[in-house]
C-alpha cells in the first residue's frame, strides 16, 4: 500500500483528498495535518510514502515545511507533492528548489492527484500541465555556464522531453528506445546534474532555455 499523509488547513480539502486516496485499492491515508508544524511532525514520525502538502498554512507555511522534509541537506528526504490553489512563479521555483516531487493545482482533478502520488513513489514527478511550460520557462535567467554539463546528446534528448512533462513510457516511444534505457539515461543525468528527481532535471533544462 502507498501510505499518504495529507496536509492542508481546510478540513473540506483534507476530506476530499482523503476520499480520492482512499478509493484507490493500492493507497491509504495514514494521517492528516492542519498546519505546517503538524505536517512536519507527522511526516517525520509516520514516514509516509508521499505527503500531499498545501502551501498557505498556519504556524509554518508549506514551502518551509517542504524544505524541512525534502530540502537540500536533508539526509533522508520524504517525497512531497505540493498541491495548492496558487500557481505563482515564485511558489513553483521555491518548491522545486526545496525538493518537491510534484506541483499540482487543487482544481487539477482526482485522476491527476492519484497519478502524482504514483509518480512520486516511482521516482518520477508530475507538474500540472496547465502550468508546466508557463512556470518552468520563467524560473530564472539563462545560465551562463556550460549548457550540457557533460550530458551526452541522447541524455539531452531525454532531458528536453522530461522538461516537457513526458513520462518515461512516452519518452521511450518518442525516442524509439526501451523504458529501461530511459531510466538508465535519467540515472546518469541525475548524477551529472546532482539532481534528486525529474522535477529538478526539468528545472535545469528550463533555466538554460533548452526547451522553448
Amino acid at each position: 500500500m502507498i501510505r499518504v499523509l495529507i496536509a492542508d488547513d481546510q478540513a473540506m480539502v483534507r476530506t476530499g483528498f482523503g476520499m480520492i486516496i482512499g478509493a484507490q485499492s493500492d493507497m491509504e491515508v495514514v494521517g492528516e495535518a492542519a498546519d505546517g508544524v503538524q505536517a512536519v511532525e507527522l511526516a517525520r514520525r509516520l514516514r509516509p510514502d508521499v505527503v500531499l502538502l498545501d502551501i498557505r498554512m498556519p504556524r509554518l507555511d508549506g514551502l518551509e515545511a517542504l524544505r524541512l522534509l525534502a530540502g537540500p541537506g536533508v539526509a533522508d528526504p520524504i517525497r512531497v507533492v505540493v498541491v495548492t490553489t496558487f500557481d505563482l512563479d515564485e511558489y513553483v521555483h521555491t518548491a522545486l528548489s526545496n525538493g518537491a516531487c510534484g506541483f499540482l493545482l487543487k482544481d487539477s482533478g482526482p485522476a491527476l492527484l492519484v497519478e502524482a502520488v504514483r509518480a512520486a513513489v516511482s521516482g518520477d514527478a508530475l507538474i500540472s500541465p496547465s502550468i508546466t511550460v508557463r512556470l518552468l520557462e520563467h524560473l530564472s535567467s539563462p545560465a551562463p555556464a556550460r549548457e550540457d554539463s557533460g550530458l551526452s546528446p541522447r541524455e539531452l534528448d531525454v532531458v528536453k522531453l522530461v522538461a516537457q512533462g513526458l513520462t518515461n513510457a512516452e519518452i521511450a516511444a518518442q525516442l524509439f528506445i526501451a523504458v529501461g534505457t530511459v531510466k538508465t539515461h535519467l540515472a546518469s543525468v541525475q548524477m551529472k546534474l546532482s539532481a534528486r528527481n525529474r522535477v529538478e532535471i526539468a528545472a535545469w533544462a528550463w533555466e538554460r532555455r533548452l526547451v522553448g
